[in-house]
């Protein structure tokens, strides 16, 4: 069980994390990386993101994980104007169906910590 301190259990990890999801119009792919990219990029650097993970499913939908301090840390970071608005305008072009969010709470995390090359 998770926080029991049992050898092999897993730690909850934090406590808030939303999965986005996406379907793109074709041949926009490669613009939608580098947009995505950029404003996840500010989004850690200026606006307290934990970081993000973006993932291309069989299915033809796109996947972002992103995780947050918490749940008024995020609100609090899309409250604000974006971080980047022709990156997002980008993103936005590309999108042809927006996904209902999910938000998700940790219970375990065994993910390693991706070191940190400076760049």
């Amino acid at each position: 069980m998770a926080g029991t301190g049992q050898a092999g259990a897993a730690a909850p990890g934090p406590g808030f994390a939303v999965l986005y999801r996406w379907r793109l119009h074709p041949g926009t792919e490669d613009d939608f990386v580098r947009a995505w990219s950029r404003v996840s990029e500010l989004l850690r650097a200026q606006r307290g993101s934990l970081g993000s993970r973006l993932h291309r499913g069989p299915d033809g939908i796109w996947y972002s994980y992103a995780q947050w301090p918490s749940a008024q840390a995020r609100d609090a970071a899309f409250a604000a104007d974006s971080v980047d608005p022709q990156a997002s305008a980008r993103m936005a072009q590309a999108i042809a169906e927006r996904l209902p969010e999910l938000v998700l709470e940790s219970v375990a995390d065994f993910m390693l910590p991706i070191a940190d090359n400076g760049g």
